[in-house]
């Protein structure tokens, strides 16, 4: 087989699947989309390298999973495909997108032979329906249904790719830069997952995992001189002091916060959040809360429940615990009965028992979003 660099597409936003979940982060067991696709092709055939183009914030959260090479993606299809071949170095390259999941062994080899043809190789399938252009009816026998996997000349596909104008596939980039184009019949069940009802008409794939993952956290704060406290999400009224921290310091969001990236493998709210960043200065912990996650269902996960325990000899919160459930679970939006707040004392021994500040540890249980469901 010749030198070629396998490119996968996961950059997309998902704006048509009609979900809070991105289709590249649909668990295959435990598997991320993007990751099963990339190893069933593996599977088929050696490449020398392959190219994960992704968004910018989930590339490190990937490189927990491959050892691949991640490519930031750009604002088009075409822009992450320019971006990515910059590192192709082989004389071929196949380009696919994750969403098109179910890419079998023989449809893989039937491209792959084909590399002294032309310059792009290009699966198609035959349209059946009749097909009307504005109030025009085209004759079907001259329309293709163009798939990918792509199988293209680097050389020309790097050339192609020099232009302002946008193609939504490789091959009419380079047939529109001089370059040739053969066709292959493609495979049915080669289909695209756009519209989240598309992941019933996807014959490959096995349901998520049903394991629920657990993370802990904790988070410690010592008390300000002076401003305001908030607590879970609550302001404690009677306070006179608040907490010395970056942000408004609520020490038991931040331990929640810790404990549902933990469960994720997501690392840490320092990662995040980085106390060196203007940003976040004073930032209400409530906003950190809903960006953590929203990024946690973008990523496929959904809230099972979560425990936090403050750690505390002043302020009391007994009173304002069903307040705390509540905010936090608005915020997680889960029921409040999968909230649960605790309070203790350290019977007056270490730095909370001197009344220098609070303690919290939190424990949170995620499970994946299971799309077999829908």
């Amino acid at each position: 087989m010749p030198d070629i660099t396998l490119i996968l597409l996961a950059a997309g936003s998902s704006s048509r699947f009609d979900s809070s979940v991105k289709k590249q982060w649909l668990r295959i067991d435990h598997k991320p989309l993007w990751h099963f696709v990339a190893q069933k092709l593996e599977n088929t055939q050696k490449f020398s390298d392959v190219i994960i183009v992704a968004a910018s914030d989930e590339i490190a959260f990937m490189k927990n999973y491959a050892n691949y090479t991640f490519v930031e993606g750009g604002n088009t299809r075409q822009a992450s495909l320019t971006n990515a071949m910059k590192s192709v170095k082989s004389e071929y390259v196949l380009v696919s997108d994750i969403a098109r999941a179910c890419i079998n062994e023989d449809f893989l080899e039937r491209i792959l032979t084909q590399t002294k043809v032309s310059d792009s190789v290009v699966p198609y399938l035959k349209v059946t329906d009749t097909i009307v252009y504005e109030e025009t009816t085209i004759d079907r026998e001259k329309v293709k249904r163009i798939q990918t996997p792509q199988l293209s000349l680097s050389s020309a596909l790097k050339s192609a790719l020099q232009t302002d104008k946008e193609f939504t596939d490789e091959s009419s980039a380079i047939v529109a830069n001089g370059g040739s184009r053969s066709f292959i019949p493609g495979d049915e069940d080669a289909h695209k997952i756009t519209f989240i009802q598309d992941l019933n008409k996807i014959p490959c794939l096995d349901a998520p995992s049903n394991d629920i993952l657990s993370g802990n956290g904790f988070d410690v704060h010592a008390f300000d001189t002076e401003g305001e406290m908030w607590l879970a999400g609550v302001k404690i009224e009677e306070s006179t002091v608040g907490f010395l921290a970056h942000s408004d310091g609520d020490v038991a969001l931040h331990s929640l916060i810790d404990a549902l990236l933990g469960a994720a493998g997501l690392g840490d709210i320092g990662m995040l959040f980085p106390d060196n960043d203007e940003r976040y200065k004073g930032i209400d912990s409530k906003e950190l809360l809903k960006i953590v996650v929203a990024k946690l269902n973008n990523f496929g996960f959904l809230i099972v429940n979560v425990d936090v325990t403050i750690m505390a000899e002043k302020p009391r919160v007994a009173k304002y615990k069903q307040k705390m459930r509540t905010v936090i679970s608005d915020i997680l939006n889960i029921d409040m009965s999968r909230v649960n707040v605790k309070a203790t004392t350290t019977e007056k021994l270490g730095f909370v028992g001197r009344a220098e500040g609070v303690a919290v540890t939190s424990n949170a249980n995620l499970k994946y979003f299971n799309w077999k469901t829908i």
